[in-house]
């Protein structure tokens, strides 16, 4: 009796061990993962380094043996499948050119902060149930695989911080799942593709490129956060901006846009954070107002490093949520507003007023001078006032403009 029951619990621990293996062509792609990557680079303590498959992966993750580096889980018939593949920072290079990526369960792939090189494999369309590739702060060079966009599931793309050039691929418009999208620092150039279709796109980062033409107007209204500073974008803010009723976040600093910047931009019903510093803007369109306000969700504005001209805008002051504003490095002149001084003295309002380098006249008002170091970011160094002294911490870092300088800009300046 004693016999019969030690050679069933044998057997069940038989069929146990063989329900929790590795499926086979899992292992040949860890495998060859493995052997893509330069050995010299698998230092002491990584996780690849202790990848060692004279036994079962997924029977002994987390071990001495395969300390980290992917997950399992049991799928289908029983075997274990890599669902995951997520490295460390450990400073692998290599070129993964070649490798089949052969996991069809694969749902995670993570290989950022590394020093892989050489062009991106074409074969990462066969990650099918894909739906994260971080291949950030890498070396990978050359165009991005039109493949990619044959990734029914793929919900967060990451390629930023590579040495990737060439365009865009049209073909990123049947990524109908992405929700972020992030390319920025790589030299990819051209006009970005139509992404209309991809409604739950949330994050757009395409900083850092050179990428040209006019600012895309064919975005999808679900965009949270557009980031595309220091391109090549020339132009104007777009009308269809109107339409991304979920935007709060703009960035759009260091292109060559120029012109006026559009009213509706000010008045956008979700967006808070407007960045628009270091580009050719001549003008800005004031949007209507009454005295009481504007219906404005708007934090942060940066307009700094333009060649606007003109007084002060007055609506600015009247912006409820404003609490950042700088307008440095322009062409404004006249004496600073009202609603600007109570909303900067004001415990709910302006944190942060930055108006230096213009051409600002008169005195600088008497709330103003009240002020102390540390209470409030205000900056009115390099204008046209009468008398602001270094002693005050907010005329610090340059002199006021000679009277020769201010009148050469406009003879109103008394």
């Amino acid at each position: 009796m004693a016999s019969l029951v030690s050679l069933l619990l044998l057997a069940l621990l038989t069929i146990s061990l063989a329900e929790s293996k590795t499926y086979w062509g899992d292992v040949a792609a860890l495998k060859e993962f493995k052997n893509s990557v330069d050995a010299k680079s698998m230092t002491p303590g990584s996780c690849l380094s202790s990848w060692d498959f004279s036994v079962d992966p997924c029977d002994n993750l987390s071990s001495e043996t395969f300390t980290c580096g992917f997950r399992c889980d049991t799928i289908v018939s029983g075997s274990s499948r890599v669902t995951e593949l997520i490295l460390d920072q450990a400073g692998y290079s290599g070129s993964l050119s070649s490798l089949s990526f052969n996991f069809p369960y694969l749902q995670t792939l993570k290989l950022s902060d590394n020093y892989f090189s050489g062009p991106l494999p074409n074969s990462l369309f066969n990650l099918t149930r894909l739906t994260s590739l971080f291949l950030s702060g890498n070396s990978f060079s050359g165009p991005i695989p039109a493949s990619l966009g044959s990734m029914p599931v793929l919900e967060e793309l990451l390629l930023d911080n590579n040495n990737l050039n060439g365009s865009v691929p049209t073909s990123f418009n049947r990524l109908s799942r992405l929700k972020r999208l992030e390319l920025q620092q790589n030299k990819i150039s051209g006009e970005l593709p139509d992404l209309t279709s991809l409604k739950n796109l949330n994050y757009l980062d395409v900083s850092d490129n050179r990428f040209s033409g006019p600012v895309p107007s064919s975005l999808p209204g679900s965009l949270v956060q557009i980031s595309m500073r220091n391109n090549l974008f020339k132009g104007t803010i777009p009308e269809s901006f109107r339409n991304l009723t979920s935007l709060e976040v703009i960035d759009l600093s260091q292109n060559k846009l120029s012109g006026s910047i559009p009213s509706f931009i000010f008045t956008h019903q979700t967006l808070q954070q407007l960045t628009l510093s270091f580009n050719g803007f001549t003008s800005l369109d004031s949007p209507r107002y009454s005295p009481s306000g504007l219906p404005s969700e708007l934090i942060s504005v940066d307009l700094s490093n333009n060649k606007i001209r003109g007084p002060l805008p007055l609506f600015m002051g009247l912006l409820p949520k404003l609490s950042a504003l700088s307008l440095e490095n322009n062409s404004f002149f006249g004496m600073v507003p009202t609603q600007y001084v109570w909303k900067t003295v004001s415990p709910a309002g302006f944190q942060r007023l930055l108006l230096g380098g213009n051409f600002l006249f008169g005195v600088v008002p008497g709330p103003l001078m009240a002020l102390k170091p540390g209470s409030v970011n205000v900056q009115l160094a390099g204008n046209c006032f009468t008398w602001c002294p270094g002693t005050f911490f907010f005329c610090r870092g340059r002199e006021q403009r000679s009277l020769m300088e201010c009148r050469k800009f406009s003879r109103v300046i008394p």
